[in-house]
């Protein structure tokens, strides 16, 4: 299953509960894995903003072809490890 969540003004990116990618300033980033540089090797690697790691930018040619874009974002999320559980949020007792 493939998400979106609003994030820092932009949007995560989310399959299979992990995150794949971001939208920012309408542009799709996909997190560079080695499963989806295989898939794609020519798309450019930039950062999706000031000071963030490169990811891989998806053209406009890519987002029109839904099977090549889904097998990217599937090879990105099975390459990409399960997120850890989270913790039961916990109110602190004053003692």
């Amino acid at each position: 299953m493939v998400r979106a969540r609003k994030m820092f003004g932009e949007h995560a990116i989310y399959c299979d509960d992990r995150l794949i990618g971001l939208v920012c300033d309408d542009q799709l980033f996909i997190k560079p894995t080695d499963a989806a540089t295989e898939l794609e090797p020519d798309l450019e690697h930039v950062p999706p903003y000031q000071g963030a790691k490169p990811s891989m930018l998806v053209p406009p040619d890519l987002l029109e072809d839904a099977q090549r874009l889904a097998a990217l974002v599937k090879a990105t999320a099975n390459a990409l490890p399960v997120p850890k559980p989270r913790r039961a949020k916990t109110k602190n007792k004053v003692a």
